[in-house]
């Protein structure tokens, strides 16, 4: 059978510069998957934008073919005019790409940038594209294909988003789809669905799919044909099984290695208990307040958070895990003073063991200055989190002279003293951060976030952007540090397996509530709650004989009146949150 694509030889290049894509082959067949594997910067991005000829105008092809064997006959696309590549994007072969909020157009409704495909290359008027776009949508999963249709994307969830991307590219049937990093940025119970959906969808059309990714549990569960990528080379390619089962080259060995897993053997369970606490929040409630389209509707309530009661003790780990809306931002917002709680919420914080405990939701502007020199943050994406405009020794200083430490000189020996502490040169002092790579920024934010020798850092998704190597990086950074320091974290993740190798003590949140908690053996390996199921199950993992579990997952993270009625709760009726076994709450009916 002959290959539906063939890369023969592609060397790319910026500029005068050396290529950054060297003498890249490999053959995709009709209707299978092949993954290209690597971390970023490893040149998978760029071979794929050459096929579609999307590359940037300083991007120069120096050699190879590129040759698409699909409905329309054998076609060279690095030949081809540009008026001849035109008829091939979008139709013969779709790309789905990383961040659907800025690949899609804020300006216009989902439902006409999706029917713009079938408009350019099926010949269709407003009402046949409109009813393919629909069926299309209720395909791809959306619960209200209409309300869909007429929604800017910003109406729209990061998960939903996405499921709009998927029907983009799949609405004219193309022979080839290929989807760059397409759940890097979901919750893994919403990757689980995507990825089910995305296999779905290939055996009712039989396309053939290039998944670029970095995570190797999303390989197992979609690839049949491997390609490990590194500096614009591969390294290693072959049967999905054989290189899973048996990856020969060091460099897919150390991918392997890097990627966090949740134990598969429960360890010994340590007692924490402690009276030293560090932060406390006791029944914290939050409701947002939000107005109806029309005047003479009345507001709507949104409860982000409910009956929260949270302990950290001093130098532990406390983790919250869910999916996105599920309160665990708000959560760490109120924890840290940025949001107040509703009436009755308390936030209690205690920076060393003899000291008088501050009452966060009640703090004067003197109080709250001494509070932020105690509790920083580490933000989620490290390229907006420095501000593009300053230096990094600008932003590193910057809390030291908000809060009048030191001089000049003394804040300058202080930066770079942190800089050292997380793994980066002080030469790096004087540089932009564009000039470094995205483990390198999340390293600069936790440099930033030590300057004012904080008890407590609270992370906001760390290592949620990152490559599986570089968050292996991130996470030994922060276990070393808090070992160094004794600090306390606040860690908010939607990834169990990283939250498996840092926590030491694990609250599963679900629409504002705590549903279970408990330490990550006693969850990982005990979970009662349908959510906490799903979780785990969603969690994919580099095993080609351990698949995701579809069902499963579609069960716990699906509406709460699917769940058994142990665990069923409804906005007026929501059952308490019950210690099963000492260290183990799970919110149920007795």
């Amino acid at each position: 059978m002959q290959p539906l694509l063939s890369v023969e030889d592609l060397s790319i290049g910026f500029g005068d510069g050396a290529p950054v894509v060297r003498d890249v082959s490999f053959e995709v067949q009709p209707g299978e998957t092949l993954a290209l594997v690597g971390e970023s910067g490893s040149g998978k991005t760029v071979t794929c934008r050459a096929v579609l000829r999307i590359l940037p105008r300083i991007a120069r092809i120096h050699s190879g073919r590129i040759i698409l064997r699909g409905s329309k006959g054998e076609q060279d696309l690095t030949a081809m005019t540009e008026r001849r590549m035109r008829a091939v994007r979008g139709d013969t072969v779709s790309m789905i790409f990383q961040e659907p909020m800025r690949s899609l157009s804020p300006l216009h409704r989902i439902g006409n940038q999706v029917s713009e495909v079938l408009w350019l290359h099926r010949g269709q008027n407003e009402s046949q594209a409109k009813k393919t776009v629909l069926e299309t949508f209720e395909r791809v999963g959306f619960p209200n294909p209409e309300r869909a249709y007429r929604s800017y994307p910003f109406e729209l969830s990061g998960g939903m988003r996405q499921r709009a991307m998927i029907a983009m590219a799949m609405v004219a049937k193309p022979d080839l789809l290929i989807a760059d990093e397409p759940t890097t940025a979901l919750d893994v119970t919403t990757q689980a669905q995507v990825l089910g959906l995305m296999k779905e969808l290939q055996r009712d059309t039989g396309m053939a799919m290039i998944l670029v990714t970095h995570d190797l549990g999303v390989v197992a569960n979609m690839a049949e044909q491997v390609v490990v990528m590194h500096k614009g080379r591969i390294m290693e390619s072959g049967s999905a099984e054989a290189i899973l089962r048996a990856p020969a080259h060091a460099y897919t060995q150390q991918l392997f290695n890097a990627a966090p897993s949740i134990p598969d053997a429960a360890a010994a369970v340590v007692d924490s208990s402690t009276t030293d606490l560090i932060l406390q929040l006791k029944a914290v409630n939050k409701t947002y307040k939000l107005r109806s389209a029309s005047p003479w509707k009345p507001e709507t309530q949104v409860h982000a958070c409910r009956g929260v009661d949270l302990s950290l003790p001093r130098g532990k780990t406390l983790a919250i895990v869910g999916e996105s809306g599920s309160g665990k931002t708000t959560a760490a917002r109120i924890a840290l003073g940025a949001e107040p709680p509703d009436p009755g919420g308390e936030v209690w914080f205690r920076p060393h063991p003899d000291s008088p405990a501050t009452a966060v939701h009640q703090m004067d502007r003197a109080a709250r200055t001494a509070f932020q020199r105690e509790a920083q943050m580490v933000f989620q994406d490290p390229y907006s989190s420095l501000s593009p405009r300053m230096r990094v020794l600008g932003a590193m200083t910057e809390p030291l002279e908000i809060h009048q430490i030191g001089n000049r000189s003394e804040q300058k020996d202080k930066a770079a003293e942190m800089l050292q502490q997380v793994g980066l040169n002080p030469d790096m002092l004087m540089r932009f951060p564009h000039a470094f790579s995205g483990g390198q920024r999340q390293r600069l934010s936790i440099a930033r976030a030590l300057m004012l020798d904080p008890t407590l850092i609270v992370c906001d998704e760390p290592t949620s952007a990152l490559d599986v190597s570089v968050q292996e990086q991130i996470l030994s950074l922060l276990e070393e540090i808090q070992d160094r320091k004794g600090l306390s974290y606040l860690f908010i993740s939607h990834d169990l397996a990283v939250v498996a190798r840092i926590a030491d003590e694990v609250a599963v949140m679900r629409q504002g509530l705590i549903i279970e908690q408990g330490s990550p053996e006693t969850l990982f390996h005990d979970p009662k709650h349908p959510y906490t199921k799903a979780l785990i199950a969603a969690q994919p993992t580099p095993d080609i004989d351990r698949p995701i579990n579809l069902k499963l997952v579609a069960l716990g993270a699906g509406n709460p009146d699917s769940w058994s009625e142990q665990f069923r709760f409804t906005p007026s009726a929501v059952p308490s949150l019950i210690e099963l076994e000492p260290g183990h709450k799970v919110r149920c009916h007795v």
